[in-house]
């Protein structure tokens, strides 16, 4: 059968051999193309192109840098300048209050010392009312008991530390009279004496050591001085007379 096909192509034409192309050069080729460069020219273009390596790495080593720190950089002086911005719009922003608040400070304090001023005048015309109304009181206390302020006499001679050998007893006019018609027995015992400009509710009890006023006037006035205190007001202007 082969023979009848090797017949059939020489009938044909000619057979052409066909040539596989090699798959790598040959060793020799490579070796040759090196060895036929002169060995000093060999190693200068063995370091140009080390140079060249070093040079083309340098530089693309600066380029990386010089993104990358811009990058942080960029980063670092964005947060740096975010903390020192608000830092700083604080500061202003305090400022700024301060300075704008100033006049309601001062108004503030203009109306805590008006404030202060009325509750102090209120206080005051209280303990000049209570002044007012306790003479009054007491004045028609003893209009219609004179005998009252031979209670004070009595509470003031139990306190001496012993019997006086001289005494008086001075009283305003109209209540020495009043009180000589309701116990004129106390007139001889206790010295009592008609003083004339003394105001009623006013006695004074004398000795020969001492004398003590144990007036109505002077024992309101300590009460008014405890009540002041305790109301915390400064001194209330004089109130008016008796004789008002």
């Amino acid at each position: 059968m082969n023979r009848n096909l090797l017949k059939q192509a020489q009938a044909l034409g000619k057979l052409r051999t066909h040539v596989f192309p090699p798959l790598r050069k040959p060793m020799l080729e490579i070796n040759s193309g090196a060895l036929a460069l002169d060995p000093a020219e060999y190693q200068k273009q063995l370091m140009e192109g080390f140079q060249q390596g070093v040079s083309d790495g340098f530089e693309q080593g600066i380029e990386q840098g010089k993104a990358q720190g811009y990058q942080d950089g960029l980063q670092l002086g964005t947060e740096e300048g975010m903390t020192q911005g608000r830092a700083d719009g604080k500061r202003i922003a305090h400022t700024e209050f301060m300075l704008a608040a100033r006049p309601l400070d001062s108004l503030t304090q203009q109306l805590q010392t008006a404030l202060d001023e009325h509750q102090q005048r209120r206080r005051n015309e209280l303990l000049q009312l209570v002044e007012k109304v306790t003479r009054q009181v007491i004045r028609c206390e003893l209009a219609l008991q004179p005998t009252q302020l031979l209670a004070l006499v009595e509470e003031a001679l139990s306190s001496l530390p012993e019997e006086p050998g001289r005494l008086r007893v001075l009283l305003n006019p109209e209540e020495f009279a009043r009180i000589s018609e309701a116990a004129p027995e106390k007139v001889a015992e206790w010295g009592l004496t008609a003083e004339p400009g003394m105001e009623a509710g006013e006695c004074r009890v004398v000795t020969d050591s001492a004398e003590v006023d144990i007036g109505c006037r002077h024992r309101l006035d300590q009460c008014m001085d405890v009540l002041k205190s305790s109301l915390g007001g400064t001194d209330a202007e004089p109130s008016a007379s008796e004789d008002e």
